[in-house]
């Protein structure tokens, strides 16, 4: 079974790169049909990501997402899926490309981390292991796509400032739909997040007796949380939208980031477990 589980990780590494470098090969092509080829082995991956999590599951008995490479595996899985249905309602010109890319840049990383199964600590084994950690990825998967989108807006925005549209302009959408896909993956990300951080204070509660105890992953995840809420907050109250809404979706995705690995490597803590 772990033979398995191993094929299935590589696969995935490869399905997932051959999206990236088709969707690669559309950004510049602008040729329908390998648009769609790109997409169906991103959705061929998305189910590969989750044959392999599931093999985790069965070998280690628990749900995987305890260490760092299962986390991340995790992260692109909730990425990956978090676009699928994105893409099922909505299109937004050449996405995919920089989705794609992210994705494989995770995987990437995933498969430089150890893939041993380590005993679940007692303070883990939990019904709420499953619902916090995969509420709280799920937040991250949505919120990685309005990154994407961030990114893509600062690029189009200096095409378009400059007044020399270039390479990009022609095969970036337009700023208002970048915004919208903002608004869009901000929002659903947001909902997740918050499911996310009260799970864990419940959590919390029945393992050590308090919702919250300021353990530095918890407040992290708190400012994450406040720097959304901000960018929510301002975008329907005063109208923070554009350049402010990319902006700050790259600062928030910067927390995730922080949440995710600075504080397990630099900061400790008793969710410091995945290290």
């Amino acid at each position: 079974m772990e033979e398995i589980n191993y094929l299935l990780f590589q696969s995935v590494l490869g399905i997932t790169f051959i999206a990236a470098a088709a969707y690669l090969v559309f950004f510049v092509s602008q040729n329908k049909k390998i648009r769609k080829i790109a997409r169906m082995i991103l959705l061929v991956s998305g189910v590969l990501q989750t044959l392999h999590i599931a093999s985790r599951f069965i070998l280690a008995g628990h749900t995987p997402i305890t260490s760092q490479h299962e986390a991340v595996v995790f992260f692109a899985w909730a990425t990956t899926w978090a676009y699928l249905s994105f893409r099922w309602r909505y299109t937004v010109k050449n996405f995919g490309t920089f989705v794609s890319i992210f994705i494989s840049c995770l995987l990437l990383i995933s498969s430089l981390s150890s893939r041993e199964f380590s005993p679940l600590l007692p303070a883990l084994q939990s019904i709420w292991l499953p619902i916090h950690a995969g509420v709280s990825i799920i937040a991250y998967g949505f919120l990685s796509l309005a990154f994407c989108g961030g990114l893509m807006y600062l690029l189009q925005e200096r095409e378009l400032k400059s007044k020399k549209f270039g390479y990009f302009f022609s095969r970036f959408p337009s700023l208002d739909a970048l915004d919208q896909l903002n608004n869009h993956c901000l929002t659903a990300g947001f909902v997740f997040l918050t499911l996310g951080i009260v799970t864990g204070s419940v959590w919390a509660r029945q393992a050590w007796g308090t919702y919250w105890h300021w353990d530095p992953k918890e407040t992290w995840s708190l400012i994450t949380w406040f720097v959304y809420l901000v960018q929510l907050h301002q975008r329907y109250t005063v109208g923070w939208r554009g350049k402010r809404a990319a902006v700050m979706a790259i600062v928030g995705f910067a927390s995730i980031v922080f949440t995710l690995w600075g504080v397990t490597y630099l900061l400790g803590g008793v969710h410091s477990y995945a290290k």
